[in-house]
């Protein structure tokens, strides 16, 4: 039983937020880097850095947007899911599906006022981000709790966490990687799962991401059921000077130009289109691979509004409504290891409570 009848109920899907204009750029930049789970500095030596960070790196980012049309598809996109989420909800009756975007608008605050609005019974916090990391979910969650304690929306809210092996989401993966394979042909040919890569710092601090995003490739390739696949997990977008989880996306073109492999790349962390998919995976990693001498690139689209990855998301919203209030995994139970000491389930959960 998923709730009590005549229960409203609102979902709120978390994502990064991108900006929506050329001018929205710098403020989107100083909004992540005055993070204090991205930037670990307190005040005010964070807020100078976010400042000068973002002053430097706006035209970078501006140019980069550019490629786009001069803005983040990430909002409409997400709008979308959520539309999608609501419809496949419909058997639980009243649901609201609202979006929080972290670094631009719609921001936690405005979400928390509409969802207040709204008056729902029960509230379930879903991230777009499906492998748990303190820098995304973890400070998506915080921020949320903190606007809500300041509206004083004290509604019973249950999370979820991660779900980095979720059978739907797999299954998506293992459907748009499927198809892929057979458009790259018969000749040699490398899978490299790219995801966003984090400082080594952040991992050796207990963070589960780097662990969460090579159970869900594993999981893609174990789904597949391709013998002697040749595939590995690689990190993109590093930025700034500190050293980074590897090994690095474009490190793994340039050895697959040595070898004479094409490639089929998968944004395995990445469920929407954005910057990081549309221009560095298939602009910028698609001319490097071409000047590497890779005989053939072929990109994964990301999931997107997929009748599978909504399929996940509703069956993730179901669970959550049949369990108590808190945060979970996709099962209900811790899935890190205890090494990785940033877990949610100890970290996060008690400021769901």
């Amino acid at each position: 039983m998923n709730g009590r009848a005549n229960e409203r109920i609102a979902v709120v899907l978390f994502n990064l937020g991108g900006p929506d204009r050329p001018e929205s750029v710098k403020p989107f930049l100083f909004n992540l880097f005055n993070d204090p789970a991205i930037i670990s500095l307190p005040n005010p030596f964070r807020w100078v850095l976010a400042k000068l960070i973002s002053s430097r790196r706006e035209r970078t980012a501006q140019a980069i947007y550019a490629e786009i049309g001069g803005r983040s598809p990430l909002r409409e996109i997400t709008e979308t899911q959520a539309e999608a989420l609501q419809a496949a909800l419909g058997e639980l009756g009243d649901v609201g599906v609202f979006v929080a975007m972290r670094y631009w608008h719609p921001r936690a605050a405005e979400m928390v006022a509409r969802v207040k609005a709204f008056a729902p019974d029960r509230i379930v916090l879903l991230p777009l981000y499906p492998q748990y990391s303190t820098t995304t979910t973890g400070s998506s969650l915080l921020e949320w709790h903190y606007e809500a304690a300041k509206a004083g929306l004290t509604v019973a809210t249950s999370g979820i966490c991660c779900y980095p092996v979720e059978p739907d989401f797999i299954a998506g993966h293992v459907d748009a990687l499927s198809a892929m394979l057979r458009e790259a042909g018969d000749g040699p040919v490398r899978v490299l799962f790219s995801a966003h890569g984090l400082p080594k710092k952040v991992i050796a601090g207990g963070d589960p991401y780097q662990w969460q995003v090579e159970e869900t490739a594993a999981a893609v390739v174990r789904g597949l059921d391709r013998e002697g696949l040749d595939w590995k997990v690689c990190y993109q977008s590093r930025v700034g000077p500190l050293e980074w989880i590897g090994p690095s996306t474009d490190d793994e073109i340039r050895r697959a130009g040595e070898s004479g492999t094409s490639l089929v790349i998968v944004p395995i962390a990445f469920v929407s289109e954005h910057s990081e998919t549309l221009v560095e995976l298939d602009i910028e990693y698609r001319e490097l691979a071409r000047k590497s001498g890779v005989p053939g690139y072929f990109r994964v689209p990301a999931l997107n509004a997929s009748e599978t990855y909504v399929s996940a998301l509703a069956g993730l919203v179901r669970r959550s409504l049949a369990g108590p209030a808190g945060i979970a995994s996709q099962d209900g139970v811790r899935r890190c290891p205890a090494d990785h000491g940033q877990c949610p389930l100890q970290a996060v959960s008690g400021a769901l409570r």
